[in-house]
């Protein structure tokens, strides 16, 4: 079973099953992580599904595009690692992936 390790903003991880072919984001909101709410469903207008990335992936996820890192810059959250988890495609190479939401817009 592949999976993520995904932390709620100040909460525990959890390990939850990820599917291929499905984005982070997908298997995010899929688990019930009620902390994303990815308003506009991945289509790469908001920035609600903002993730940190475990710096040990970062070499493994796909490059960011100026659209996310424009949409990232409007974050107060924004810090090193910071992604959108709607443009992460999960796949193999990202088994064992640790996430951490970033804190809401109104945090």
């Amino acid at each position: 079973m592949l999976k993520i390790l995904v932390s709620p903003p100040a909460g525990d991880p959890t390990t939850v099953a990820a599917e291929e072919g499905r984005s982070v984001m997908e298997i995010i909101r899929g688990a019930g992580f009620e902390a994303l709410p990815a308003f506009c469903g991945g289509g790469l207008s908001c920035a609600s599904c903002h993730v940190y990335v475990d710096p040990a992936f970062a070499d493994r996820l796909p490059p960011m595009s100026a659209d996310e890192d424009a949409l990232l810059d409007d974050s107060a959250h924004r810090r090193p690692g910071s992604r959108l988890s709607c443009q992460i495609p999960f796949g193999p190479a990202l088994d064992g992936l640790a996430v951490e939401i970033a804190p809401g817009l109104n945090d």
